[in-house]
């Protein structure tokens, strides 16, 4: 597997790799605090800076790209998703670090997001898909499964959140023989009839 950073895009959005020209135009989204409820890390606020450098520096390594997330049509800055734990041996990626301002929840942009991750990395070399999220976050745990996901298990006491609690991780992963039919079913979801 040969994961390269690559823009992405679609008629929904455009995933551009992360860079210092974009910390301005995800400053005003990722100040939610709703968004950050169950990460590991808070990057609303006075932590935005930190949370975005942590970003920008692990994507200058070989495993991690995070993307900005653009809406197509209006040319906003709506979110970030990333590919983490990169590991072209293995041909694994773990899809993460996904987070949206609230008027871009629940409509094409997620499925478009993940429709155009999960291609770049099949089409890359990937064997394995993996996408993580907590044990109580019910709204992530049917977005994934809604992809057409396998739900795995649960990894109990996983990571520490910036609460300091314990959090157990509820895990999913598309295989590549499963790819046809969940593109097919993304493809369904983001079709204008």
């Amino acid at each position: 597997m040969k994961l390269d950073e690559a823009v992405l895009e679609d008629a929904h959005v455009r995933l551009e790799p992360l860079r210092e020209a974009h910390r301005q135009a995800l400053r005003g989204p990722a100040d939610d605090p709703d968004i950050w409820a169950f990460m590991t890390q808070r990057g609303d606020g006075a932590q935005f800076d930190a949370w975005f450098d942590k970003m920008l520096t692990a994507s200058a390594g070989p495993a991690q790209i995070s993307h900005a997330v653009f809406d197509a049509a209006s040319g906003a800055c709506v979110g970030h998703t990333a590919y983490l734990e990169i590991s072209a041996p293995h041909a694994r990626v773990e899809i993460g670090w996904t987070w949206y301002a609230a008027g871009a929840r629940g409509g094409a942009v997620n499925p478009a997001c993940k429709r155009l991750l999960l291609a770049h990395a099949f089409e890359s070399g990937a064997e394995r898909v993996e996408l993580k999220t907590h044990h109580l976050n019910a709204r992530s745990q049917r977005a994934i499964a809604a992809l057409g996901a396998v739900r795995e298990g649960v990894l109990r006491s996983h990571y520490a959140t910036w609460t300091g609690q314990r959090r157990d991780t509820v895990m999913f992963s598309v295989l590549k023989d499963e790819w046809p039919d969940v593109r097919a079913r993304l493809d369904a979801r983001l079709s204008p009839d």
